[in-house]
């Protein structure tokens, strides 16, 4: 699934692609993918509406139009934006295309169908789009902010960031990255942190996270951002994704268990339990 650097990276390419452009036609192939409009509903909205704002939210895609609607999309599992050329043959797993003025077009994708976008005038019917922790690269999210959250928390520190509502755009790799450079197992609770620990881990997902976005996202099946193009920090991973593998700071092999149904990769020496 997209997390905060992939569906950042999609947002600023859609940026520089579709500002002020204005959709003159919408195809779907499979309604499935819209949730709660009626498809003659979506498409008569958005037909003649312009696009002011492309923003993110947690892991959803906000696209402001001029009509006072917005276009949220949620890309969950296998879920691409591709933007294109009206002529050029479509993927076979492209479902909805957003035609504007001129040649050019936004396919949405989604191989497994999972993808879902929501047309709303209130932001607050866009799935848990209201329901989002603090944004982890905001100022608001601050060190003591950070602390004041965990202080009343005593699940395992893994599945509490993976948490949307506790912290948005998190999810399984960058998780496994930060607990990894903090030296944190992933079944350690958050009432055994230490003030260190904390401050660590809190440095730790900022420095992943902005790490993830400079290089463009991570590409380990589906992701590619708007212009088609695949991430980069896949090559860069510390820790996800490579067990059996050399640790880079101890020389120790790299485990993975499940942790709340999720794989999660560590080195057991760097990142003990107790």
């Amino acid at each position: 699934m997209p997390e905060l650097p992939e569906v950042q990276t999609v947002v600023d390419t859609l940026q520089g692609f579709i500002l002020n452009k204005e959709i003159t036609d919408v195809k779907i192939k499979q309604e499935r993918l819209i949730a709660q409009s009626k498809p003659e509903d979506f498409k008569e909205i958005l037909i003649g509406s312009k696009i002011e704002e492309v923003r993110r939210r947690g892991k959803y895609i906000i696209i402001e139009l001029d009509n006072r609607y917005y276009l949220v999309t949620h890309l969950r599992m296998t879920g691409r934006f591709v933007y294109t050329k009206q002529d050029e043959e479509h993927d076979k797993y492209d479902y909805i295309f957003f035609k504007f003025r001129g040649a050019d077009e936004l396919r949405l994708g989604s191989k497994r169908q999972f993808t879902r976008v929501y047309l709303v005038k209130d932001l607050e019917d866009a799935g848990s789009l209201t329901k989002l922790g603090p944004e982890p690269l905001s100022d608001e999210f601050t060190l003591e902010l950070f602390k004041e959250m965990l202080s009343t928390r005593r699940g395992r520190i893994k599945p509490l960031l993976l948490n949307q509502k506790f912290l948005a755009g998190l999810g399984n790799i960058y998780v496994d990255e930060a607990i990894y450079i903090s030296q944190i197992h992933p079944l350690r609770t958050a009432d055994t942190l230490s003030l260190e620990e904390i401050e660590r881990l809190y440095k730790a997902i900022k420095q992943v996270l902005r790490e993830g976005i400079k290089h463009r996202g991570t590409t380990k099946w589906d992701y590619v951002d708007a212009s088609g193009q695949a991430g980069e920090y896949q090559n860069y991973l510390r820790a996800y994704g490579r067990e059996g593998e050399e640790c880079n700071r101890c020389g120790s092999e790299l485990d993975r268990i499940k942790v709340g149904g999720r794989s999660s990769y560590f080195c057991p020496s760097c990142q003990q339990e107790e």
